[in-house]
């Protein structure tokens, strides 16, 4: 285990903001994670957890402990005999869109949605990421991981993972207990993309053929960067943190109230199946339909010029200013719409 010291923990996010770590250790192993636990508790030290760094705001005063980055890597594949799919076993540390390149290579369907989002394999059980249509939780068997009350490490099913929207026992019931360390997920051979998300059927409108998972992969990715939502090194509108606010989940009365007041202001709130079917709505809607529109902020700090969700920093920001953008945001959605927007990004030092 290499063990560091005040390390700048900006540069390993995609927002590229926060101060440093006190101490920093990056595990390639599941023996070396195990030591560095060791270390942080008999010095009594926080620890945090970092992935990929692409959905965190880390203060201005850094980590006062111990950052642990997960770096365990590797790829393997074989198939299960049981239902036809191919299981995929993916260490923490290894890229998400990497990984989701080398199933589609396979022509295995399951995750050709969920090109270009940022991050790494380790993360995306935790949110339980999503995008155009398809969510881990769909393809997740299994996820190994350290149990930071013991120290030992464990297989966890779905069932015990509970996963719901942008949610799992990771960042609820059971947060700061287990640390992700490889996650296997079932894919189809052979089968064939989903598009059944807006934006995908625009993208695909005309065409005669049924679009292959290459090809699909390649369109997610081309909406992704239309909207500065691909990881672009040097384009200030990808210098994000990703979607700032979830998408709300309303209950019937909440959404016939929303419809109401969006009525009296002569608008008409956008339906879109794959939201209807939860009672969800754009969350970039109502941001900007609050006064924030794409491009907003003149400062270090603003919206994307090409997604509303995205809260940027154009250059020298600090957590403080994005934040301070977020209570704003968010007051003024409360105030108009009676909507309360939970931020996504995981909120660190603070």
């Amino acid at each position: 285990m290499l063990l560091l010291e005040n390390i700048p923990l900006a540069p390993l996010t995609t927002i590229k903001i926060g101060g440093p770590a006190k101490y920093f250790v990056e595990a390639r192993s599941v023996s070396e994670a195990q030591e560095a636990i060791v270390f942080a508790r008999s010095r009594d030290l926080p620890l945090f957890v970092l992935g990929g760094g692409s959905n965190l705001i880390v203060a201005d005063a850094g980590w006062p402990g111990l950052v642990l980055k997960i770096a365990v890597q590797g790829i393997n594949q074989h198939s299960d005999s049981e239902d036809g799919k191919i299981l995929f076993e993916a260490g923490a540390g290894e890229s998400w869109d990497k990984f989701v390149s080398h199933a589609v290579r396979a022509n295995c369907a399951g995750v050709e949605c969920l090109s270009g989002i940022p991050g790494n394999v380790g993360g995306t059980p935790v949110q339980n990421v999503g995008a155009y249509g398809q969510e881990v939780s769909d393809t997740i068997t299994s996820v190994q991981v350290l149990d930071l009350k013991d120290n030992q490490v464990r297989e966890l099913c779905p069932e015990a993972c509970d996963f719901g929207y942008r949610s799992s026992i990771f960042n609820t019931s059971e947060r700061e207990r287990f640390i992700v360390l490889r996650v296997t997920y079932a894919l189809t051979p052979e089968g064939h993309p989903l598009l059944t998300y807006a934006d995908l059927e625009r993208h695909f409108e005309g065409r005669e053929t049924m679009p292959n998972l290459a090809e699909t992969r390649e369109a997610v990715r081309h909406i992704r960067a239309r909207k500065g939502m691909l990881i672009v090194p040097g384009d200030a509108d990808c210098q994000s943190a990703g979607s700032f606010f979830k998408n709300p989940v309303l209950t019937a009365s909440q959404h016939e109230d929303l419809k109401q007041r969006a009525s009296a202001r002569g608008l008409t709130v956008p339906s879109y199946p794959a939201l209807e079917t939860r009672k969800k709505v754009s969350a970039a809607w109502l941001v900007e339909r609050s006064g924030f529109a794409k491009g907003f902020g003149s400062g270090r700090v603003g919206i994307s010029a090409r997604h509303a969700l995205a809260i940027v920093n154009r250059g020298g920001a600090s957590a403080t200013e994005v934040l301070a953008l977020k209570d704003q945001i968010q007051h003024r959605v409360e105030e108009i719409w009676g909507i309360h927007l939970e931020p996504e990004p995981v909120m660190v030092g603070f």
